[in-house]
């Protein structure tokens, strides 16, 4: 950004979680073994992305550290929006993204990696969709 001509400096972000947390890691190796998936830190926490767009990132806020962000699929996120376990994040909330928090009882790790694929979905380019889909084919339907 500038004003009056001048480039602004960048903003310090204080680091939200730290990223060697078990939790963290756990996410991390979810996320980075879908097809051109990366982690860049960005706001004081690891996002994850498909090249360049975001699908996941770590710590809603920073009363909520050991949180996870996902964009949903339209047509499901009424449905974990009225689920306790998901909450409208600051920023995202109305383009369907929700987070939940890690660090609860309880909490359902295969759901976790079925949304954060859905996420990558919601963002990924046809060649990364592609990817994925040799690498989880469709299960096939018996007739």
């Amino acid at each position: 950004m500038s004003q009056g001509g001048r480039r602004l400096p960048a903003v310090e972000h204080p680091q939200v979680v730290d990223a060697r947390h078990p939790l963290v890691e756990r996410v991390r190796s979810l996320c980075l073994e879908l097809p051109e998936a990366v982690e860049v830190e960005a706001w004081g926490r690891p996002t994850f992305r498909a090249a360049k767009p975001i699908f996941t990132y770590l710590g809603a806020s920073m009363d909520r550290p050991f949180s996870i962000v996902v964009k949903t699929d339209p047509d499901e996120h009424r449905a974990l929006v009225q689920d306790d376990r998901f909450y409208g994040v600051p920023y995202f909330d109305r383009n369907h993204w929700v987070g939940t928090d890690l660090d609860a009882p309880h909490t359902d790790w295969q759901l976790l990696a079925e949304l954060i694929e859905t996420s990558y979905r919601q963002v990924a380019l046809k060649r990364q969709l592609a990817a994925l889909d040799v690498l989880r084919p469709a299960p096939e339907r018996s007739l």
